[in-house]
């Protein structure tokens, strides 16, 4: 993971500082000093302190970073998440970078915390889940943002566990066959997930023994149907179209899951400023 993570910053950085800070470069000298806060300046879940930190330390293990707060804690508007003091060109020339990824990763954090506290108020027991809508090359951190939030994580990868969508579906023939070749080659241990989109798929997904049936797109009332026919007998799980206006009318008993892919490829960034101050 810390690999991954130092990969994807000096990726961001060498996108960013290419050759170097021209305009810190043109009025600092290098023993120039500074001190710098980066404040919330709106409420939030602050998410990516850990990596922000890493960004500074990677363009100047001389920059030293405090942290004022931890991954997952509710920050409200005007309080600082981060101090950090060295070199002024050095934390200049991180300020952008650093600043990307807490706002991305808060982001999440914030509409992750926003849709667990929905899901509480239902009352059903019901656990929201992301999906692999993440940004390419983020899916780790995007999904720790999300469990940051209060939200819980579905598949990180194709490999986790089978679920049969309605491509499998069609290039198989059918649910049917679809769910007996995966059983046939899948782990032991491999759960198999089924798509369905009307309640004949259901009751095809329950015959062949799916372990979890997706209800795709379905109304509140299609659920509530769908859930008497499988009866406990798999896991549920709603998708398509779940907004955090509308989390209530589909946290329904016998749900078990809701994935929102909302929570990773809409989740609006967070805002943050870097001010630099003297004491």
């Amino acid at each position: 993971m810390r690999a991954r993570i130092d990969s994807l910053i000096d990726l961001a950085l060498d996108e960013d500082v290419a050759f170097g800070d021209v305009t810190s470069q043109s009025i600092f000298a290098a023993d120039d000093r500074s001190k710098a806060r980066i404040l919330a300046r709106e409420d939030m879940v602050v998410c990516g302190l850990d990596v922000a930190k890493r960004v500074f330390d990677r363009v100047d293990p001389a920059l030293k970073v405090e942290l004022k707060a931890k991954d997952g804690d509710r920050v409200t508007k005007g309080n600082a998440v981060l101090v950090v003091e060295g070199p002024t060109i050095s934390l200049l020339t991180a300020e952008r970078t650093a600043l990307n990824f807490l706002q991305r990763l808060s982001g999440i954090a914030t509409l992750s915390r926003r849709f667990a506290d929905a899901a509480q108020k239902a009352a059903t027991g019901v656990r929201i889940v992301d999906t692999r809508k993440t940004t390419p090359g983020w899916r780790a951190l995007e999904k720790y943002a999300v469990r940051c939030g209060g939200c819980f994580n579905h598949r990180s990868s194709l490999s986790e566990h089978v679920l049969i969508k309605e491509n499998h579906i069609t290039a198989a023939g059918s649910l049917t066959k679809a769910v007996k070749m995966a059983r046939d080659f899948a782990p032991h241990c491999a759960k198999i997930e089924v798509e369905t989109e009307n309640l004949d798929d259901v009751k095809e997904a329950l015959q062949a023994g799916a372990e979890v049936i997706m209800l795709d797109n379905m109304s509140p009332a299609q659920i509530q149907a769908a859930v008497a026919l499988i009866n406990r007998n798999a896991i549920v799980e709603i998708s398509g179209g779940v907004r955090l206006a509308t989390v209530a009318d589909y946290a329904l008993p016998g749900v078990d899951v809701i994935s929102v892919g909302a929570l990773t490829h809409s989740a609006p960034a967070a805002d943050f400023s870097m001010i630099i101050f003297s004491e």
